[in-house]
């Protein structure tokens, strides 16, 4: 199932590709293009295939992806560390979230919640004496360098953060206000 066809138009102009690049692209007359668009012509089943797939591939191309928004200069701790530590790195930063190593694997993160959730429950040299495996929350989604921005939005606004990976490697973190550079 296509698209409707307007979208044709629509994600041409979008991507700011002229109808005679679409058509070189696609293999069809630039007229047959006009009149698809111009609602004068309904394409076949195999000709709307071809331009959606080349409008598609277009679209993946120009779009941000995972590694374009996120914050590269990663801040962790290791699970082990003292809680005192980690509240200083985030203090330091101006971070809310701060993920947690076990050597090179994630094994949790440390959030602002996670953080006000101990000073409820136990007294402040308690907690600053405790270690971050003891407060830290369930390890964030861990998303490939390629994946599309677009596909993160929901995750972030779910899971607070995202880790971005390379090679198995992780190399950023995205937060909501990295997003925002969608926009930008």
């Amino acid at each position: 199932m296509f698209p409707k066809l307007e979208y044709i138009k629509q994600a041409r102009i979008r991507l700011g590709v002229t109808q005679r690049k679409l058509a070189a692209l696609t293999g069809i007359s630039t007229s047959m293009i006009n009149q698809i668009e111009s609602g004068r012509c309904r394409p076949s089943y195999e000709t709307a295939r071809k331009i959606f797939e080349v409008l598609g591939s277009l679209e993946s191309k120009s779009s941000m992806k995972a590694g374009d928004i996120c914050s590269r200069q990663l801040l962790s701790v290791h699970s082990g560390e003292k809680l005192y530590r980690a509240l200083e790195i985030m203090r330091k930063n101006s971070i809310s979230q701060l993920p947690v190593f076990d050597g090179s694997r994630v094994v949790g993160i440390l959030t602002e919640d996670g953080l006000a959730k101990a000073l409820v429950e136990k007294d402040e040299t308690q907690v600053k004496n405790m270690s971050v495996l003891q407060v830290m929350d369930p390890p964030p989604p861990i998303v490939d360098v390629s994946t599309p921005a677009k596909a993160l939005i929901p995750l972030v606004r779910f899971a607070k953060c995202i880790l971005v990976s390379e090679r198995a490697n992780v190399i950023g973190i995205v937060t909501t206000t990295d997003t925002l550079k969608m926009v930008e």
